[in-house]
């Protein structure tokens, strides 16, 4: 039987990911599939628009829930793309730190991330839209990456602003789901 590869990660090793500050946080649908959102307008005249489908409504719907459920989180800024979601998670505080400032949870190795702020939130977000869904539409897992300065957090703001335009030039863009309507897959 042939060795299972083992996946690079681009975790920091000895980075506490229950840390307070912001995470720029990618999710996206299995297979890259488009069923979240259509782009609507050229961007030519007009500014593209997102135009939810029901699986968007439902993905919108528990990033606000979540962000009011968490005292200690903040989602700052989001978008709904056809096959992913952009979003900016502000960890407020560490609900898992002791009185010593040390944190109860252990510092995710580099492999796994099971016990994060970031994947608790992720994790229970595509739980409550599985459900609702009557099925699992998303990967596995996502992406992160941890914003080190004001610079830093501007560029990802107008990063997720700009998305619906950049969306003509994606590699699965499809007129079907791009600058257009299709119907709702639910």
């Amino acid at each position: 039987m042939d060795e299972l590869k083992k996946r690079k990660t681009p975790r920091y090793q000895s980075f506490d990911y229950n840390s307070v500050g912001v995470y720029f946080i990618t999710i996206c649908t299995q297979n890259r599939r488009c069923i979240l959102s259509r782009v609507v307008g050229t961007g030519v005249l007009d500014c593209p628009q997102i135009e939810l489908t029901q699986y968007g409504e439902i993905a919108d719907k528990y990033i606000k829930q979540l962000n009011d459920f968490y005292e200690h989180l903040s989602v700052e800024k989001y978008v709904i793309m056809p096959n992913h979601i952009h979003l900016l998670l502000w960890v407020k505080e560490n609900k898992n730190k002791t009185d010593n400032g040390q944190s109860r949870t252990p510092v995710p190795t580099n492999i796994e991330r099971a016990n994060s702020v970031c994947s608790q939130f992720v994790s229970t977000f595509k739980r409550f839209c599985n459900k609702e869904y009557g099925e699992n539409i998303w990967q596995a897992r996502f992406n992160d990456h941890i914003i080190r300065n004001r610079d830093d957090y501007e560029e990802h703001v107008k990063y997720i602003y700009e998305n619906p335009i950049r969306w003509y030039y994606d590699e699965l863009y499809t007129e079907e789901w791009g600058y257009g309507l299709s119907p709702n897959p639910l």
